[in-house]
């Protein structure tokens, strides 16, 4: 199965209705998305100042992606979407969607439940041709740092083809796992949180990343994502 750059055609074709309710079959698409993940720096942009001038691309437009849920109904949701400018860590950028998820919680398999609902925030955005499209994509969850080594940030980044941090606030015990690594990330914070490579972002610069877009304990991408989630499900629920 070819994973194209376009989000739309890659959920269509996993999301099919048979799968919604059927672990077995998530599985086999779990394992075939997993063969194609990048573990490693596979992107055109750079972090450093130096590129600028050089005609070197620089990293500028950072997304966040977050799920707020509806005390009343847990059936009704609001997914957000956020785009940061990396150097102000202004929001430049923000959709929100409420939908209704008939897919069930099942632990490990946290992509098929939340993916579809960013995949179609971000086709919507790159329909528009917007100038804002995120270069790299944080996740609230885990990356590489999973049982089965594929977190709802793999998951994501696999089907949208976007460099993806995953972002954990809890430690899963996988054995052998090594590529990931805890960050108190702001002088505040006493808990740390948990950076996994998701797709085609190696640890170092994950790390460098989440370091250089934390004003508190949580991303900025990722807490923005939250805050708006949460307060769009507020007005419009």
């Amino acid at each position: 199965m070819e994973i194209e750059s376009s989000p739309s055609t890659s959920s269509s074709a996993l999301y099919s209705s048979d799968q919604h309710h059927v672990p077995h079959k998530w599985l086999e698409v779990q394992d075939s998305l997993k063969k194609k993940l990048v573990t490693e720096d596979d992107y055109t942009w750079k972090l450093a100042e130096t590129g600028e001038g050089c005609g070197v691309e620089l990293l500028k437009y950072i997304g966040g992606v977050d799920i707020s849920f509806s005390k009343d109904d847990p059936s009704v949701a609001c997914g957000t979407l956020v785009v940061l400018d990396f150097k102000t860590l202004d929001v430049v950028y923000e959709d929100s969607s409420i939908v209704t998820i008939d897919v069930p919680y099942v632990p490990g398999f946290l992509g098929f439940r939340e993916a579809p609902i960013f995949l179609k925030l971000l086709e919507k955005m790159q329909n528009g041709s917007h100038p804002f499209y995120p270069q790299l994509l944080m996740i609230d969850g885990n990356g590489i740092l999973h049982p089965r080594g594929f977190g709802s940030a793999c998951h994501l980044g696999v089907l949208a083809n976007l460099p993806t941090i995953g972002i954990g606030k809890n430690l899963h015990h996988v054995d052998g796992l090594t590529n990931s690594k805890a960050l108190h990330s702001s002088k505040g914070s006493f808990k740390p949180i948990f950076v996994s490579i998701g797709h085609r972002v190696s640890l170092a610069s994950a790390v460098e990343v989440v370091r250089r877009t934390c004003n508190y304990r949580v991303p900025e991408p990722i807490r923005q994502a939250d805050i708006r989630s949460r307060e769009y499900l507020r007005k419009h629920h």
